[in-house]
């Protein structure tokens, strides 16, 4: 997929893409920029989490990264959430709308693997809300919370952590899911 930005009054191409594994330096350096919005991963988990970011490149070089995780109901798992993760754009490169396409394109990626809910914790919920995303309170995703909050260096409570909870409910026009027809019989 391939949009178009401006940068200093000139055309510039910009792709968003799957990454692979030739992005992970970039997307970890990315990452690491960011130290007070976003949790440091260390380069091997982004390597073996590599099929599940989308990166943005201008130029040549990497402006932007996303990824998810799946946070599995225990006992249903076709009713899983899914967390959006590291999502992040280069300072130099934002207020472009490049996030916001960043964004709408992991929750088309997500919502192909049809949850029941695509989740963020974030620091900005303007931004987020404006795509369609609600506030939640963080009682109702505490598998989440005891999974990856409780490990958090930042915070010593994640109640108390300044991160909004928020969640977007992907629509399917194709009906039920079979799978989910055949677990209530």
């Amino acid at each position: 997929m391939k949009v178009k930005t401006q940068e200093n009054g000139r055309g510039r191409e910009v792709t968003i893409r799957q990454a692979d594994l030739r992005d992970a330096r970039p997307i970890c350096a990315l990452i690491k920029s960011n130290p007070l919005e976003l949790i440091v991963r260390p380069l091997g988990d982004i390597v073996r989490n590599i099929d599940r970011f989308t990166v943005v490149y201008a130029g040549g070089r990497l402006v932007g990264c996303a990824s998810y995780s799946v946070l599995p109901e225990a006992g249903n798992f076709s009713h899983a959430s899914i967390e959006m993760t590291s999502v992040a754009i280069r300072k130099s490169w934002r207020g472009r709308g490049l996030g916001r396409k960043l964004v709408e394109t992991m929750v088309e990626r997500i919502s192909q693997l049809r949850p029941v809910q695509i989740i963020v914790l974030t620091y900005t919920p303007d931004f987020f809300r404006k795509i369609g995303f609600e506030r939640i309170a963080k009682q109702d995703i505490m598998y989440k919370i005891y999974s990856g909050c409780m490990n958090c260096t930042k915070h010593s409570n994640p109640f108390t952590c300044p991160e909004v909870a928020m969640a977007y409910t992907p629509k399917f026009d194709d009906g039920p899911d079979e799978t989910q027809k055949g677990e209530s019989k």
